[in-house]
């Protein structure tokens, strides 16, 4: 794994965790949890100001991120301060139970939370799957574009969560790989 790019993540049930780990296959980065006070482990804010990449990941609830997510947002605000993240790439990925959900509301949540930082934004760059012959499984089956979105449903267990959100997840982790080592 790769400290070069950092995925911090918030994940309340599992099933977010399951697609961070995805994103970090794809991108080779380093998995960083925001626990369920959300709070970093000690090192984490360190591991943060030197990744070259930062992605960001929070479940959507009630039509954006976790209050987790939102307090490490909020405690980013000393580094705002001091423009630590300033001109690195930032992306985000959220997962819930619904197909829509409000999923974009989260992601702009994200990509807002990044631009407030000066940070460089990458969106999915995939193509959507949306012909009358598009599967679940297909890549990019939910279609967006600003961030990765998934969806896995509310009575799933982590094991449940759809193939192809998996796989798109692992596309776009190798998206974020190539676009960093682009700027690098």
């Amino acid at each position: 794994m790769s400290s070069n790019i950092v995925i911090v993540y918030h994940s309340g049930y599992g099933h977010t965790t399951k697609i961070a780990e995805a994103v970090a296959e794809g991108s080779q980065g380093t998995l960083l949890a925001i626990d369920a006070e959300g709070q970093l482990p000690e090192a984490g804010w360190d591991l943060l100001a030197n990744a070259q990449t930062i992605i960001f990941g929070s479940p959507t609830y009630m039509g954006n991120v976790s209050w987790q997510f939102k307090r490490f947002a909020d405690t980013a605000s000393s580094v705002w301060f001091k423009q630590g993240w300033k001109d690195k790439l930032a992306a985000g990925f959220t997962n819930s139970a619904s197909v829509a959900g409000d999923k974009q509301t989260t992601l702009y949540t994200l990509f807002t939370l990044a631009q407030q930082h000066g940070m460089l934004w990458a969106g999915t760059g995939m193509m959507p799957s949306n012909a009358k012959s598009a599967h679940r499984d297909d890549v990019n089956y939910l279609s967006s574009f600003a961030g990765l979105a998934t969806a896995t449903p509310s009575d799933a267990s982590v094991d449940e969560i759809p193939a192809g959100d998996l796989k798109t997840a692992r596309l776009f982790g190798e998206r974020i790989r190539q676009v960093t080592a682009r700027l690098a």
